[in-house]
């Protein structure tokens, strides 16, 4: 037993992370993170524990087809980013980025688009599906800050005001019809059309090729693959697993529940994220 495993098993008592302790000991492994990672950040993920989706996203197709829908994503994203701004990493993300500057874990791709990775202090963070901090106008590609759109909101929205504590994945919230109806849409200061977008991928919507080729090649430069918090139900980020599979490397798999990857994964845990990281923070020493 290494000095790492006996370290773990001496804090703990218990066996399951030993192989994985070893593993990391050996490997900077490439980091696959979902929404499972900011659950404890008080940002719930899309899925139940049965897998079924707790609210439906917005669609690409008709944020693009609809002024309706575009007005109904910036109402409730409006409310939704007072409290998404507030929302700090949480130990999960701290475990992460320690492993990371200790070398046990190397490159990340994440699927969230909360930018707590970052906020933790994680380098080499590739966000698959973009952040909510950016701003893209679909009719002419003018790009922005999230920060400075929500300064014009307000100033074009003073008296908008909804009670609640709800906060979705996307950083959006639910509202009432008659709330939808009075919220003053934000426009392109550049071509002056009401089409704009958080540069993130909706639901319907496919990550630009460029970057789904460059988190291929990371996985395909990896010599084992990491999951934390994802169901991996959609194949965005399983295609990555199917790719580390492939090519015969190890693969970890720590989230609640099942996982579409479970047939692929070498090493499987089944808990929570925030206390097993801490466990192979300290089997690791760092």
């Amino acid at each position: 037993m290494s000095q790492d495993a006996a370290r773990l098993a001496a804090a703990t008592g218990d066996s399951d992370l030993l192989p994985i302790a070893e593993l990391l000991r050996e490997a900077s492994a490439l980091v696959l993170t979902g929404a499972g990672m900011s659950t404890d950040s008080g940002i719930p993920d899309y899925r139940g524990p049965d897998g079924t989706r707790r609210v439906e996203p917005m669609q690409y197709n008709e944020f693009r087809a609809s002024s309706a829908a575009r007005r109904r994503y910036w109402a409730r994203s409006f409310v939704g980013w007072q409290r998404m701004a507030t929302v700090q990493p949480n130990e999960a993300h701290r475990a992460v980025a320690r492993l990371q500057r200790a070398g046990h874990l190397g490159a990340l791709i994440t699927q969230n688009v909360d930018g707590l990775h970052q906020a933790a202090g994680s380098p080499d963070v590739v966000e698959l599906h973009g952040a909510l901090r950016d701003v893209v106008c679909l009719t002419c590609g003018e790009r922005s800050s999230r920060t400075a759109l929500d300064a014009r909101m307000r100033s074009d929205n003073p008296g908008f005001v909804v009670r609640g504590d709800e906060i979705r994945p996307d950083g959006d919230v639910r509202l009432d019809e008659v709330d939808v109806e009075r919220f003053v849409v934000p426009l392109c200061t550049s071509c002056g059309q009401d089409t704009l977008k958080p540069d993130v991928v909706f639901f319907g919507d496919s990550v630009p090729p460029g970057r789904v080729e460059y988190c291929f090649a990371l996985t395909d430069a990896a010599n084992a693959l990491v999951v934390l918090g994802s169901s991996l139900a959609v194949m965005s980020g399983y295609r990555f697993v199917r790719r580390a599979a492939a090519r015969g490397v190890p693969i970890v798999i720590i989230t609640r529940g099942p996982t579409r990857g479970d047939g692929e994964a070498t090493h499987r845990v089944d808990a929570a994220l925030a206390p097993t990281l801490a466990r192979l923070v300290a089997a690791l020493g760092c």
